[in-house]
């Protein structure tokens, strides 16, 4: 009887270490401003908070998927590194089409005033779930993590193990574009300033990854 108990504590403190480990990892790659978050406070500066945790929601299932295909091909990938390269290289396409489209956007409505404009739930859901899904390091990222854990101890290849990391990954993800959406919303007199100009910011975020991406490729 003893010795399940110490199993169970062992068990459970095993699979809260692997959660706070990976939520913090999740939460911190969201910290800096990037296409989700920014694109999370937008949503909710332009259509609303109730949108904005929608677009956070859909953002964040789409990285518990991305974090599970991670796992099951992390071995893969850590012994293949020409696979990240690949990856890496589909980004650049990526970022470069988001750069030219943001700034084309802020060009256009750069004189429009801020309007609350009615959109539905399931609008900003599967406006998360795209824009998430072009991420295309989120898998690489979340594969060399798992690899990272696997080599600590803090992770194993077994169903409770996986489900944890999964889970972590979204939520951790999940608080921080909570955060940008709370603290924008907040915002209020600088809601329409925000708005006007946060297209010119994606577009200059997007440059800016673009280039640490081709640094990536290059010089590593």
């Amino acid at each position: 009887h003893n010795l399940s108990v110490l199993q169970f504590h062992h068990a459970m403190t095993h699979l809260l270490t692997l959660f706070f480990a990976t939520f913090s990892a999740a939460f911190m790659a969201t910290v800096f401003p990037g296409l989700l978050n920014m694109n999370a406070a937008k949503t909710s500066v332009e259509k609303g908070k109730t949108a904005g945790i929608v677009f956070c929601i859909g953002v964040a299932l789409t990285i518990m998927v991305q974090a599970y295909i991670g796992v099951l091909i992390s071995k893969f990938l850590y012994r293949n590194p020409e696979v990240i390269v690949s990856l890496q290289k589909a980004a650049l396409i990526v970022f470069a089409f988001f750069a030219l489209f943001f700034f084309l956007k802020a060009k256009k409505n750069k004189e429009k005033p801020l309007t609350l404009t009615p959109i539905s739930k399931k609008n900003s859901f599967f406006k998360g779930v795209l824009l998430a899904s072009l991420n295309f390091l989120t898998i690489p990222y979340y594969s060399a993590l798992n690899v990272m854990w696997n080599s600590s101890g803090w992770i194993q290849f077994a169903f409770w193990d996986i489900a944890i990391f999964v889970f972590a990954a979204g939520c951790g993800s999940f608080t921080m574009l909570y955060l940008y959406t709370v603290y924008f919303n907040k915002l209020e007199a600088r809601n329409s300033a925000f708005s006007r100009n946060s297209n010119y910011v994606l577009s200059l975020l997007m440059l800016i990854l673009l280039v640490i991406t081709l640094i990536r490729i290059y010089y590593t």
